[in-house]
């Protein structure tokens, strides 16, 4: 698997390894740990991580009204570091005021990764770097 630039099966992989070793109570690396957590919060997606072949599953489309259970996961991952390094510099404090709003994690993780999502998305549709001031400004306007 490349570190860098996983293809969609190896994420999705990752994903199902992570849950199966959590729930066979196996040792899990530090990143898996907090994978399996991130899973445990989402009871919804249980069955398609356990499912026998998660690199058949569909991708949930906006348009269909279903969103992309992986992408998700990975989302919670990707702001699970930003948090931990506070990159870009200011969301932890951003993060930290949207958690004291809605007093409840998962509230305020999802409050915060939709702004993740749609930074993400300009990026990709305008072909640029994502704009960290403008995701911070997304979070700034959730508290």
């Amino acid at each position: 698997m490349s570190l860098f630039q996983p293809t969609r099966d190896e994420a999705r992989s990752f994903l199902a390894d992570a849950w199966r070793k959590h729930r066979g109570r196996e040792p899990l690396t530090p990143l898996e740990a907090i994978t399996a957590d991130i899973i445990a919060a989402h009871p919804e997606y249980h069955r398609l991580l356990e499912a026998a072949s998660v690199a058949d599953a569909g991708d949930g489309l906006p348009e269909g009204g279903e969103g992309n259970p992986f992408l998700h996961l990975h989302l919670h991952l990707a702001l699970a570091e930003q948090l931990s390094i506070d990159q870009p510099p200011g969301i932890l404090a951003a993060y930290q005021r949207v958690l004291a709003r809605l007093g409840d994690v998962m509230a305020a993780q999802h409050a915060v990764i939709e702004c993740l999502a749609e930074t993400m998305w300009r990026a990709q549709r305008d072909n640029v770097p994502p704009d960290g001031d403008a995701y911070l400004e997304c979070v700034r306007r959730r508290t």
